[in-house]
């Protein structure tokens, strides 16, 4: 199967996921850093939403992170050598800038509840979320500001489950790449990135997808 274009444009939102091979597991420190607007760590995977500067700095980014995550994994469990610690090449779509994007970092940050690891969102330590409920001012400093407004009560409203449609909708571009944003705004992103038939006919999510 054709691999889809990789989108690397500055000032466009992205969500981004990179799995562990054999679902090992990958993730014990907190260190990150890059335009993030949020982000959880999970056991053997991770979810990022950035927002680059420039043309190339995903790609960047990522090799750095994924490269120097590699490196440190490797030294620290001493399997130098050992092989390649990731599955493949990272999984990212296109967000776009309006309550799309409220929809993806929720989607992020309820990550960990959704996998009954926590009561809590914000239980959940390695997280965009705790981290900006935190008293340390320093780990807060990792995050960016989001470019469309917070909910006011943004802790119950992640805490909330996420209707089917909506939920349903982040799963099917996270698995396939599609941008997540309205019916007119994907069509012209599909076309001015020459994504083509390829996202196109993959068509609206169903149940069970």
């Amino acid at each position: 199967m054709a691999r889809l274009p990789r989108i690397d444009v500055g000032d466009n939102l992205y969500h981004i996921i990179n799995r562990a091979n054999a679902r090992l597991p990958i993730f014990f420190e907190e260190e990150y850093s890059m335009r993030i607007l949020a982000y959880c760590l999970m056991p053997n995977h991770f979810h990022l939403v950035v927002y680059p500067h420039d043309d190339g700095d995903v790609q960047k980014f990522m090799q750095w992170v994924t490269l120097t995550h590699t490196q440190r994994w490797h030294i620290k469990n001493k399997t130098v050598g050992s092989g390649h610690l990731y599955q493949g090449r990272y999984k990212s779509f296109l967000i776009e800038k309006d309550n799309h994007l409220l929809s993806v970092i929720r989607y992020v940050e309820r990550n960990p509840l959704r996998a009954r690891l926590v009561k809590k969102a914000e239980n959940w330590n390695f997280s965009s979320l705790a981290c900006r409920l935190s008293k340390d001012v320093d780990r807060g400093k990792i995050l960016s500001l989001w470019p469309i407004q917070e909910p006011k009560d943004y802790l119950s409203f992640v805490n909330q489950e996420l209707n089917d449609e909506e939920e349903l909708a982040v799963h099917y571009s996270v698995l396939h790449g599609k941008p997540f944003g309205s019916g007119k705004w994907i069509d012209d992103m599909i076309t001015k990135y020459n994504l083509g038939a390829t996202v196109r006919e993959k068509g609206r999510p169903k149940k069970g997808t």
